[in-house]
């Protein structure tokens, strides 16, 4: 009968790619992620019973868990959620909410959302891992352990709001500051090399001085010629050498092989590397792609499964794409077997594939049409890695020529590109060296020296992190799983333990403090070593070789022990230790032993006003002091209110202000924490959200921005970056602006020309009439409202699902329907008007 089998999933857009694939007889609701969960304010765990954790229902789920139950009566139900520890233990607490036997078989997968995937999996459930579950909870718990204990510290030592730290959180941090303080620590040390121009049989070629007397210039972190003398000395000694003669010419080729097909990790780096993304945007694209993209044969899911940590790929998806490469590049690209990859990493789960397109076939120029932009560069990206790494290698011809005399030894490397083999799909690396073509040369053959130049050169510190590195280090080191790496350095930036400075993470000073205090604290939980260990022991968990509770305990004594030493702040009053408390009006700090002591205190403790030494340029009678307000650091007169001087104490960028030519333009920080950028002189207005380029504008003159699509500061330039969003609006700034706005307010109401009383003007627009014009809309707060407008989901799940805060997706979107209703508004005037 129609709608026999209940099918849950994760998301409502899954929901409505699988139902549209399994047809009558299915009916498909989404659980809209995590129904259950610790509570949001009790620790939630029995220490005693074993860990036990105590459940309850999310409060923003209790209607969907109604909803589900309502949806079960009398049918077959079928969990598929997502196919990881995280999809198992929400399948699980769906199973148990359900009053289902978990042990039935109930549970199936999508590793790919196409059809004939998704009809094979519904005939194949099985029963629920108990495994997966208890390796998720032994997460949880020891997540909820230490952070119920070790954020409240946090704070109180910090005496800041909203602190937190995490086993994987805490050790990425450590690994952004130790980084920054290499940087900061490193020594620049000098060293000089030479480049000679030779010719030889009427043929020229530069070459560079590799050892001297047998001593290479540099051998590891040791350079011979570590000054302007020694590389003059040299200089003079190689112009006097007599002969210089070819003596050694070797010729080989070189074979690239293809990298793997992409797993999380690699996905993210090269995401990073390529697109300039960060690892939680790569993973928001990845997730529309695998849940369902609508096609004109219907909702298909375009790759498969994208947390994995496998290269491994299926018979059929390798004979596919066997067919793809002669098709679009050659039967030259095409290797006689199937190129096959290990797992590199000895913890690999291997238990989906790697990520690759669910049809190869379908390439990213036949999509482009059906894509939204970053979709589509991500599929590409995807595409290309996959049928890459299924191609031939390519093959370079690489020359070393060897030149000596007089006990110099140079020599000469060329390489070129034979045959591109797999780079005609993948491409060339952003950085890789260009080609370097050497002349045909024979040994024995003398050389003349034509030219020598000496050249002066520093070490460099070791480069910052970007989200490729830092995920590649903690991958090495074993530290968190591919689910985890992005929410890591998402909350790293949230918390504002860190700042990016382009593809650059650069850890805060509160960030390096935080680093600091847990390092003396506890140095358990940002020991590389140990929380390296405690990812395998959850593996072994997952593969049923050990007991969650016992695995927790492992952790959690050692951080009891490391937590009983740290000093407690004690009550002023009392002398009972103080712990912070939440109220309505938010954290504050109180005496444990309420009510018989009811001494509180501000978390937050105001910072006193700092004289500067200087005395006030306007008034000449005060001191200047320096202040804190809500923004950031600010410089005023002490003799407020008779004099109001203040002065701007924003970091400067060093650039005239484009606009009055009287002023600097600096950096400041909005109350949501995110930087702009204005003028420091107080009659000018000029203000923009990106930072200023040195270059020019070629029309205005005004500076250009540093931004990936470009463009003008200037507002009345055509080539402004920002949408003009107050065109055609009156000035509300002016007196003719407010004039104009009194005027209209007096004016009595006019009625709509050929209309009936009481009949609107005009209908609302619908979700379908402000789609189109999502372009308008920044990356996030697109992806917010297309999730709230278009796939009807709930602020709070919304909020869960891309880690934000509830109060920060509903301002953004507000933000974007204003914009959408502004720019469907502007399109109807553009109609009539034509």
């Amino acid at each position: 009968m129609p709608g026999s089998t209940l099918v849950i999933v994760e998301s409502p857009a899954k929901a409505k790619s699988i139902a549209k694939m399994l047809g009558q007889g299915f009916e498909v609701r989404a659980s809209k992620g995590h129904v259950a969960d610790l509570p949001e304010r009790d620790l939630g765990v029995d220490v005693e019973a074993d860990f036990a954790p105590q459940y309850e229902i999310k409060k923003d789920k209790k209607p969907v868990v109604d909803e589900l139950k309502r949806a079960a009566r009398g049918k077959r139900v079928l969990i598929a959620t997502d196919p990881d520890r995280e999809g198992e233990a929400i399948g699980w607490h769906v199973a148990r909410l359900l009053e289902l036997d978990p042990r039935t078989p109930l549970r199936v997968e999508f590793n790919e959302i196409t059809p004939k995937v998704v009809r094979d999996a519904v005939t194949k459930p099985r029963p629920i891992d108990q495994s997966l579950v208890d390796a998720q909870q032994a997460r949880r718990v020891l997540d909820r352990l230490v952070g119920y204990k070790l954020s409240p510290v946090l704070s109180m030592e910090f005496r800041r709001r909203a602190l937190s730290a995490g086993r994987v959180q805490s050790v990425a941090l450590r690994l952004l500051v130790e980084r920054e303080q290499e940087i900061e620590a490193f020594v620049p040390q000098e060293y000089w090399s030479l480049e000679a121009d030779f010719e030889s049989e009427a043929a020229r070629f530069k070459a560079q001085l590799y050892s001297v007397d047998g001593e290479r210039l540099q051998a590891g972190d040791k350079f011979l010629i570590t000054d302007e003398a020694k590389a003059q000395s040299v200089a003079r000694r190689a112009r006097a050498v007599e002969r210089y003669a070819v003596t050694k010419v070797e010729r080989k080729e070189r074979r690239r092989s293809p990298a793997p097909p992409f797993t999380t990790s690699t996905l993210q780096q090269a995401a990073s590397g390529r697109l300039g993304w960060t690892a939680s945007r790569t993973m928001r694209v990845a997730q529309r792609l695998y849940e369902g993209v609508d096609l004109p044969e219907g909702t298909v899911g375009l790759i498969t499964y994208m947390r994995t940590d496998s290269v491994r790929v299926s018979q059929e998806a390798l004979g596919e794409v066997r067919k793809v490469i002669p098709k679009e590049f050659g039967p030259g690209y095409l290797p006689e077997k199937p190129n096959f990859y290990a797992t590199k990493k000895a913890n690999a789960q291997d238990a989906h594939e790697a990520i690759r397109p669910t049809y190869p076939s379908r390439t990213p120029a036949s999509l482009r049409a059906h894509l939204s932009e970053e979709e589509h560069r991500l599929y590409e990206l995807i595409w290309r890695r996959f049928v890459a790494s299924q191609m031939v290698p390519a093959v370079f011809d690489q020359t070393t020529v060897t030149v000596e005399g007089g006990g110099l030894n140079f020599r000469a490397v060329g390489s070129v590109l034979k045959f591109e083999g797999f780079l005609k799909a993948w491409g060339r690396e952003e950085g890789e060296d260009a080609e370097n073509i050497l002349p045909s040369l024979n040994e024995g053959a003398s050389a003349k020296l034509l030219e020598l130049a000496t050249e002066q050169h520093f070490t460099e510190p070791p480069p910052r992190y970007t989200d490729a590195s830092a995920i590649k280090t903690l991958e090495e080191m074993g530290i968190g799983r591919p689910s985890t790496y992005a929410p890591t350095l998402e909350t790293l930036e949230k918390r504002a333990y860190l700042e990016r400075q382009g593809k650059s993470l650069r850890p805060t000073q509160l960030g390096r403090d935080v680093v600091g205090y847990l390092i003396k604290a506890f140095p358990g939980v940002v020991a590389y070593e140990f929380t390296a260990r405690m990812e395998e022991r959850l593996d072994a968990v997952e593969d049923g070789k050990a007991e969650w509770p016992k695995v927790v305990r492992e952790f959690y004594q050692p951080f009891l022990d490391e937590f009983a030493k740290v000093p407690q702040k004690t009550c002023p009053k009392c002398g009972r230790p103080m712990e912070l408390k939440v109220s309505r009006f938010g954290q504050f700090m109180g005496c444990t032993g309420y009510p018989e002591c009811k001494y509180t205190e501000p978390l937050v403790q105001k910072r006193e006003a700092e004289p500067i030494g200087e005395t006030c340029p306007k008034c000449g009678q005060h001191e200047l002091v320096r202040k804190y307000g809500r923004y950031g650091s600010f410089i005023a007169c002490t003799g407020y209110p008779g004099c109001d001087y203040t002065r701007d104490e924003s970091p400067s960028t060093g650039l005239e202000c484009p606009k009055c030519h009287a002023g600097e333009v600096v950096q400041k920080i909005s109350k949501r924490g995110k930087p702009y950028y204005r003028c420091n002189n107080k009659t000018c207005d000029f203000l923009v959200f990106d930072p200023l380029a040195e270059s020019k504008c070629p029309v205005c003159g005004w500076n250009e921005l540093k931004r990936k699509r470009g463009g003008c500061s200037n507002p009345g330039c055509e080539r402004y970056a920002y949408p003009d969003l107050d065109k055609g609006k009156t000035a509300r700034g002016t007196a003719k602006g407010k004039a104009a706005r009194t005027a209209k307010a007096k004016a009595p109401a006019k009625k709509a020309a050929g209309k009936p009383k009481g009949q609107a003007s005009e209908k609302p627009a619908t979700w379908a009439d402000l789609e189109p014009f999502l372009a308008t809309v920044s990356g996030q707060d697109a992806e917010i409202v297309r999730r709230i407008e278009g796939q009807k989901q709930g602020v709070s799940a919304v909020a869960r699902a891309l880690d934000l805060p509830e109060a920060d997706v509903q301002a953004a979107h507000k933000r974007a329907m204003f914009k959408l209703r502004m720019a469907y508004g502007r399109a109807r005037k553009e109609a009539v008007g034509a």
